[in-house]
């Protein structure tokens, strides 16, 4: 069956506004300013996340930055562990920046062309050892820790944070860093 031309025109429209949303932040949610992306670089362990298909079943996650030396922009490298096939899934992508490098919101791709949104909400400006970010709407959130285990006093204030700004905190999953998993 044929498509009309004005229908495909209408259907590709369609489909590059909704793309556009995927850089948005979300309502009553400002991220942090003041980064330094190098600080930032290194390796992180995720602590809590709301669940999604792409991490599902998977524990002892972690997201790993770096310097992409072709672009500038940011190698990302996120790696965990499949408890139901006992392996290591990994997945790579990329991030930049969108305006300012020191706004705490960045575009991230592991898909080709099609980027998400990466939005640093909380950030320990001082020494750089917890983040918590969110996507481009109130379904996307973790908490990273530059150890495997965090400061349980800091996870309870990080929580409270998100759930005064809208997250469904009773859906977060506290992702299991142990790596006796792994054996």
């Amino acid at each position: 069956m044929l498509m009309n031309p004005r229908a495909k025109i209408s259907g590709l429209f369609a489909l590059l506004l909704s793309l556009s949303g995927c850089l948005e932040v979300p309502e009553n949610i400002k991220p942090v300013e003041g980064v330094d992306l190098n600080r930032y670089l290194g390796k992180w362990y995720e602590i809590v996340r709301l669940d999604h298909s792409f991490e599902s079943g998977v524990s002892q996650v972690t997201a790993t930055y770096s310097i992409r030396p072709e672009d500038g922009g940011i190698k990302v490298v996120n790696q965990g562990f499949v408890d139901a096939s006992k392996k290591w899934k990994v997945a790579t992508g990329r991030a930049y920046p969108v305006g300012s490098p020191t706004t705490g919101h960045l575009r991230v791709s592991f898909f080709g062309p099609f980027f998400g949104s990466y939005v640093i909400v909380d950030l320990d400006q001082e020494n750089y050892q917890y983040t918590m970010i969110t996507g481009s709407d109130r379904s996307y959130f973790w908490i990273l820790s530059r150890t495997p285990q965090m400061d349980p006093e800091v996870v309870k204030r990080l929580v409270a944070k998100a759930e005064a700004l809208g997250f469904e905190t009773k859906r977060f999953l506290y992702v299991n860093q142990d790596s006796a998993l792994a054996r």
